[in-house]
């Protein structure tokens, strides 16, 4: 009998492990937001407006990463709960401008509130100085990943 060839791999693979957290996240981000009436596709698209200030859909669609079509019925759900507010650009008319609205903003502030405590429940297991290590290891990750797709589409 001959014996299979051993491969020399790092003793450590993340991918699973982070996928599984991944989903745990993701779970339990659904869970805390029903009650709110809105979705994680909600909830990024309220934080990129916070975080932005008022920008056209396109703007919006691009940071997304969504087709402009799906961006308006995104946007049609956040202004049916007055949660944004579009509006005419007043430099170019054929633009539409998203602002979050006072209603947006407080309901952000309770789902950031509740994802807090996902987030706690999660990662319990780890101490704060572990917590921003792996804040600050994911956000090297993400920026080393977004620097190698310079495509668009999935990378």
């Amino acid at each position: 009998m001959s014996s299979l060839p051993v491969v020399n791999q790092p003793p450590h693979r993340c991918g699973a492990l982070i996928d599984y957290v991944a989903r745990r996240l993701r779970l339990r981000t659904e869970t805390v937001l029903a009650p709110l009436g809105i979705r994680p596709r909600h909830l990024i698209a309220l934080t990129v407006l916070r975080d932005r200030g008022g920008i056209s859909q396109q703007d919006l669609a691009k940071i997304l990463e969504m087709d402009g079509t799906n961006v308006v019925g995104l946007l049609n759900d956040l202004e049916a709960e007055n949660l944004v507010e579009r509006r005419r650009s007043a430099t170019d008319r054929r633009r539409h401008v998203v602002e979050l609205t006072d209603v947006g903003a407080k309901l952000l502030a309770r789902a950031e509130f509740a994802l807090a405590a996902v987030e706690d429940e999660v990662f319990s297991d780890l101490g704060d100085d572990q917590r921003e290590t792996l804040y600050e290891l994911l956000q090297q990750a993400t920026k080393s990943a977004t620097e190698g797709c310079r495509e668009p589409g999935p990378c």
